[in-house]
């Protein structure tokens, strides 16, 4: 694995004109930050040495590197998802060739069921905290002192600076959001009612596919986190209704521009 890691990361060393400190993980429905990227340049995954190619409606699959608020970043439009039959190896293999770039900080975005029984549909929620509900770790198996220690601690696994700035961007522009902790499961299927009512009894406050696992290898290197989820659907009871991958990307998209311009504002800071 460390062989390909560095493969990758000198093929995009050896095309890439900038040296960005950012990483971003765009997820369902939040493509369209890529917009905003400007000074732009684009490579499909499957141009990309020992890269993934990602099989979800709504994730286009490709890498970005461009300038976000006048930063040099690097974007993933698509990322990887243990449901898709990849390994986790290979789902958080794009924060690994990150980390080898010189990536810094990683900012993560998703959409969400909330299970919180305050939240409602299109709720901005600033992650704090997650739990790992995911079958395979990605740091089982063999570890490699050079990408990080064995046994990592993650007790701050989203930097809390980050958090507080994003919270004062968020109230300056009038911009209501929530914090709360993220619960990473297999999917694909949506959720019964009965597991949405273990995930709030276990702490939960939003529930997804995803996250977790790039944040843990993001911690794992030695990076900075920033994640945010939009809640697409509820699973509150008395509220939750049948909910469809189309949808959720209808309501991501809808209030897109409001995480858009949160996150632009906190990478001007990092």
């Amino acid at each position: 694995m460390l062989q390909k890691i560095i493969e990758t990361a000198d093929y995009l060393k050896s095309v890439m004109k900038t040296q960005p400190k950012v990483g971003i993980i765009l997820g369902t429905g939040l493509g369209n930050l890529s917009t905003k990227i400007t000074d732009r340049t684009d490579y499909p995954y499957e141009t990309i040495p020992n890269f993934p190619v990602s099989t979800v409606e709504g994730h286009s699959g490709k890498l970005i590197v461009g300038k976000l608020g006048g930063v040099d970043v690097l974007a993933m439009q698509g990322r990887f998802h243990f449901y898709e039959g990849y390994s986790m190896k290979e789902v958080t293999f794009p924060v690994r060739v990150m980390h080898q770039l010189g990536i810094k900080t990683l900012f993560v975005s998703n959409a969400s069921g909330g299970v919180n029984p305050d939240y409602s549909i299109g709720e901005l929620m600033i992650i704090n905290d997650h739990i790992n509900l995911f079958p395979e770790h990605p740091l089982r198996g063999k570890n490699y002192e050079e990408l990080g220690p064995r046994f990592p601690d993650m007790h701050e696994a989203y930097d809390k600076e980050l958090i507080r700035k994003a919270k004062a961007i968020a109230e300056k522009n009038n911009i209501k959001v929530v914090e709360g902790v993220y619960v990473g499961t297999q999917g694909p299927t949506f959720e019964t009612p009965a597991e949405y009512r273990y995930f709030r009894i276990i702490g939960g406050d939003a529930v997804g596919m995803s996250t977790v696992p790039e944040v843990i290898v993001a911690n794992h290197c030695g990076m900075k986190v920033f994640g945010m989820s939009i809640i697409t659907d509820l699973g509150v009871d008395g509220k939750i209704v049948e909910v469809s991958h189309e949808e959720v990307q209808e309501i991501g998209n809808a209030k897109q521009p409001l995480m858009t311009l949160i996150m632009t504002e906190l990478i001007k800071q990092v």
